[in-house]
């Protein structure tokens, strides 16, 4: 494939393969194992995405940051001999197509089916996903159902933002949720969302847009085809058990992932397609 020349494809010494974009408003990278973004930052901007510091990009191992791509399942499974978070992540995606249209530069990717095993999905299907690239930054998770038989999958675009400081952070834009955390509730989201603890939290009945207020400046966060979203920072005690993540790197970043979970999974008729949908950006 030719790529234009704000486009080249390159690779870590481990022999992971990645894309590195750099185009008047924005430099990028995009890994093909999991298709998994690990850079965005727009030019003259603070970056958007947070990766560990301890991360060291081996093959078969999602990268500690970035933004993961859990499919099709989100979290764990009931049956625990599957791997938490589905199996996208950590499979090799095919580069399909790389276009630029004043100065947007688009990357879409796609997971073969033949490099996931039956018995983690038995349904015949189509799995793509697109990064539209600009002073913005748009990722579309495409579902198609080319079988016969309806299934139902849940999924998240698993984002890891970044703080100077999680103690002066908080979200806006959640309020009138309701919420999951630990197992317990649902509980009604009255204010603004502080972190001082160990966060893990599941939303339904979500607004579409959201803003992570830093003290570098607002991210806003936007959503499409998706009222649920999770919100996540390991805190302590669980950083100190986490692979690649320094014990104080909890206090540089947190998640707010664009999800179909709960009662926001997705039920997928023959020949439908669901697109999945996160804009993120500084306000």
């Amino acid at each position: 494939m030719q790529l234009p020349t704000t486009v080249s494809k390159q690779q870590m010494p481990s022999g992971l393969t990645y894309l590195k974009i750099d185009s008047a408003l924005c430099s990028a990278t995009i890994f093909l194992q999991g298709a998994q973004l690990t850079e965005f930052t727009p030019k003259g901007q603070a970056p958007l995405i947070w990766v560990s510091s301890d991360e060291d990009y081996q093959l078969g191992k999602p990268v500690r940051g970035g933004i993961p791509i859990c499919w099709p399942w989100f979290g764990v499974h009931p049956d625990s001999t599957m791997p938490i978070h589905g199996v996208a992540r950590k499979l090799d995606w095919q580069l399909e197509q790389v276009e630029e249209h004043n100065d947007t530069v688009i990357i879409r990717l796609s997971l073969s089916m033949s490099l996931v095993e039956e018995k983690y999905w038995p349904h015949k299907s189509e799995l793509r996903v697109e990064f539209v690239l600009s002073d913005t930054l748009r990722v579309n998770l495409i579902n198609k159902n080319v079988g016969t038989d309806t299934f139902m999958f849940t999924q998240a675009l698993h984002t890891y933002f970044p703080t100077s400081d999680i103690k002066k952070t908080f979200v806006d834009g959640l309020q009138g949720a309701q919420y999951i955390e630990f197992g317990e509730g649902p509980y009604a989201q009255s204010e603004h969302v502080h972190f001082a603890r160990e966060t893990d939290m599941v939303y339904t009945e979500v607004k579409p847009v959201q803003w992570i207020h830093t003290p570098e400046g607002i991210i806003e966060v936007a959503r499409e085809h998706s009222s649920s979203c999770v919100l996540w920072n390991p805190w302590i005690e669980k950083a100190k058990r986490l692979s690649n993540f320094k014990n104080d790197e909890y206090l540089t970043m947190l998640c707010l992932e664009a999800t179909n979970v709960m009662n926001d999974a997705v039920s997928l008729a023959p020949n439908e397609t669901h697109t999945l949908s996160t804009m993120l950006r500084w306000k």
